[in-house]
């Protein structure tokens, strides 16, 4: 057993780098000209696969996309109905969570995920949504 737990860290530390490189990726192609904050997101489904998004910016705030919400649309376009995590990645001294609207979304169609936070000067911080969005509506409304 111990040789078995040893090989489950390993790989889960590989597929965390794996999501943690790809949300840096999609922070890097965010289209940010008027914030300059560029937000990357990974969602990872119950097979292992990345589904990434990025923030994408409009003159009129209520028209801008943040990467969560790109990232979940992304997964389903695909057909991805179900997650394990979402990572989250800003170029910034400490972690930044998801917007209200964001949390919203991603727990009513995908539930409480984990989310693992990094930024540029800090380790990664593991919450989850349910914990960013206490007394939230259930899931709702999602096929798989």
């Amino acid at each position: 057993m111990g040789m078995e737990m040893r090989t489950r860290s390993r790989t889960s530390r590989a597929a965390d780098a794996r999501a943690a490189r790809a949300a840096r990726e999609a922070a890097a192609a965010a289209h940010a000209p008027y914030s300059g904050f560029r937000v990357g997101a990974v969602l990872e489904d119950r097979e292992g696969r990345l589904h990434a998004g990025c923030n994408l910016e409009s003159a009129s705030i209520g028209l801008s996309l943040c990467a969560e919400r790109a990232a979940l649309g992304i997964a389903l376009s695909r057909g991805i109905h179900r997650f394990r995590r979402l990572f989250i990645y800003t170029p910034t001294a400490r972690p930044t969570r998801p917007c209200g609207a964001c949390r919203d979304m991603l727990l009513r169609v995908a539930g409480d995920l984990p989310i693992v936070l990094l930024c540029d000067a800090l380790p990664a911080r593991r919450t989850s949504l349910g914990r960013l969005l206490p007394a939230a509506p259930q899931r709702t409304g999602v096929r798989g």
